[in-house]
C-alpha cells in the first residue's frame, strides 16, 4: 500500500513534472522561436546595413577612382608643365649663375672701393664745402648772367640797328663805287681810243707831208711830250681806279669782320657783296 501510495504519488509527481517540463519546453521553444525571429530580423537588418555600407563604399570607391584618374591626368599635365618649368629654371639658373659671378665681381670691386671709403668721405666733405662755394659762385654767376642778358638784349638791339645801317651803307657804297668804276673805265677806254686815233692821224700826216728832218724831229719831240703826258694821265687814272677798288674791298672786309664780331652769318645779308678786282688782275 505504501509502495502503491508512493507509486501513485510518484506518478502524479511525474505527470506534474512532465506537464511542467512540456510547459517549460513550450516556453523555451517559444523563446527560441522568438529569439530566432529576432536574430533573423537583426541579421537581415545587419545584412541590409552591410549591403548598403558596401554599396556606398563601392560608389565612393568608383567616384574616388574617377577622381584619382582626373587627378592623375592633372598630375601628368602638371608634370609636363613642371618639366618645362624645370628646363626654364635650369636656363634661368645658368643665367643667374653668370649674373651671380658678375655680381661677385662687382662686390669685389665694391669691396675694393669700400677700402677707400674714408678717403672718399673726407673728399666728400671737401666737395660739400666746395659745393657751397660753387653754389654761391653760381648765384653770383646767375646774377651776372641776368645782367649780361639785359646787356645782350641791348647789344642785340644795337647790333640790329647797326646791321641795318651797314646794309644801307654797303648798298650806297656799292652803288657809288660801281658808278665811279664805270666812269673811270669808260674814261680810260675813251682816252685809249683817242690816243689810237691820234697816232693814226699822226702817221697819216707824216706820210702825207714832206717835212724836212729838222721839222720832223721837232714834231716828233712834241708828239712824244704829248704821248708822255697822256700816258701819265692814263697811269694816274689807273692808280685812282686801283685805289677806289682797294678802298671798296677794304670796306667789304671791315664790314664782314664786324658781322662776324656780332655773330651775324654772311648768308643773312640776302645778297652777295661784289668785290672789285684790282686793275691788272
Amino acid at each position: 500500500e505504501i509502495e502503491a501510495k508512493y507509486n501513485k504519488k510518484m506518478q502524479v509527481l511525474r505527470d506534474e513534472l512532465d506537464l511542467r517540463r512540456k510547459t517549460e519546453i513550450h516556453e523555451v521553444e517559444e523563446r527560441k522561436n522568438s529569439q530566432i525571429s529576432e536574430l533573423m530580423r537583426n541579421h537581415e537588418k545587419a545584412f541590409s546595413d552591410i549591403k548598403n555600407y558596401y554599396n556606398d563604399i563601392t560608389l565612393k570607391n568608383l567616384a574616388l577612382i574617377t577622381l584619382l584618374k582626373e587627378q592623375m591626368e592633372e598630375m601628368k599635365k602638371r608634370e609636363t608643365k613642371l618639366e618645362k618649368e624645370k628646363a626654364d629654371a635650369l636656363l634661368q639658373n645658368k643665367q643667374l649663375k653668370e649674373s651671380l659671378q658678375h655680381t661677385q665681381e662687382q662686390v669685389f670691386e665694391l669691396q675694393k672701393k669700400l677700402a677707400h671709403y674714408d678717403m672718399d668721405k673726407e673728399a666728400l666733405k671737401h666737395a660739400k664745402g666746395h659745393l657751397k662755394v660753387s653754389q654761391k659762385e653760381l648765384k653770383d654767376l646767375q646774377w651776372e648772367h641776368e645782367v649780361l642778358e639785359q646787356r645782350f638784349s641791348k647789344v642785340q638791339a644795337e647790333r640790329d640797328e647797326l646791321y641795318q645801317k651797314f646794309t644801307k651803307a654797303i648798298n650806297e657804297v656799292q652803288q657809288k663805287t660801281g658808278f665811279e668804276n664805270l666812269l673811270l673805265e669808260r674814261k680810260l677806254k675813251g682816252l685809249l681810243g683817242v690816243l689810237e686815233k691820234k697816232e693814226v692821224e699822226l702817221s697819216e700826216a707824216f706820210a702825207a707831208s714832206n717835212l724836212d728832218p729838222g721839222a720832223l724831229s721837232l714834231v716828233s719831240n712834241k708828239l712824244e711830250d704829248v704821248l708822255s703826258s697822256k700816258n701819265a694821265t692814263i697811269k694816274d687814272l689807273q692808280l685812282q681806279l686801283a685805289r677806289v677798288c682797294k678802298a671798296h674791298n677794304d670796306m667789304l672786309q671791315t664790314f664782314q669782320a664786324k658781322l662776324t664780331d656780332f655773330g651775324i652769318p654772311l648768308d643773312n645779308l640776302g645778297f652777295k657783296p661784289l668785290a672789285s678786282p684790282v686793275l691788272g688782275q
